[in-house]
């Protein structure tokens, strides 16, 4: 009779085929989440690569904007000067050399101001461009943490 008490105590608390069925759709459920999380991170660093091809492309043609705005002050400096040196050239008293020096003076001051806040704001252009893509990323990755 004691082996008969032994025997029901083994076979009430263990069924091989419940423990199959339950390792299988254990395994079959981290197959479906190591899916899920990997198209996740393929998609994450799918848009990181976007935003990074974007900010330097953003960054190149800034530069080029920047540079062609630098090489147009400095032309217009250069011309500027060199028409205020043929301009003395032609000066036939100290009068017209202090008023000529002056108007020069005050003309160069007032462009260099123009200059300043032209490139001041083609700075502020191409920063805003450049900090586009990655605020848009950081901005759509914070509101898929607050769906998921």
């Amino acid at each position: 009779m004691a082996t008969r008490k032994t025997e029901d105590a083994f076979s009430l608390s263990f069924d091989p085929t419940k423990f199959a069925d339950s390792f299988r759709e254990f395994a079959e459920k981290g197959a479906a989440q190591s899916k899920e999380a990997y198209a996740k991170m393929k998609t994450a660093t799918e848009e990181a690569a976007k935003t990074v091809e974007a900010t330097v492309e953003s960054a190149q043609s800034g530069t080029v904007e920047l540079g062609l705005k630098a090489i147009d002050a400095l032309r217009t400096n250069a011309e500027s000067s060199l028409s205020h040196m043929e301009a003395l050239l032609g000066v036939r008293s100290l009068s017209e050399l202090v008023e000529l020096q002056t108007a020069f003076i005050r003309k160069q001051a007032e462009l260099a101001v123009e200059q300043a806040k032209t490139m001041q704001e083609a700075t502020r252009k191409v920063a805003e461009n450049v900090a586009k893509p990655g605020k848009d990323a950081a901005e759509k990755a914070m509101s898929s943490l607050k769906k998921g």
